[in-house]
């Protein structure tokens, strides 16, 4: 069965490359704990409807 995981990333100015550290490792943590073994796509794009970067959505797809 193929699913979808969102997660989701406040950016601050200065600390986007913390955070993006901090969101590879929350959705790495996801991948593992749940023995995910077929990983279909990550996307990512940012969440502010003005075109300015205050936060990052990752979408996980992938086969259970």
């Amino acid at each position: 069965m193929i699913k979808v995981k969102t997660f989701g990333e406040p950016l601050e100015v200065f600390r986007a490359h913390k955070e993006l550290d901090e969101l590879d490792a929350r959705v790495n943590k996801f991948i593992s704990d749940n023995r995910i073994t077929k990983v279909i796509s990550v996307s990512d794009s940012t969440t502010h409807e003005e075109g300015s970067t205050i936060g990052l959505i990752r979408v996980l797809v992938y086969e259970d």
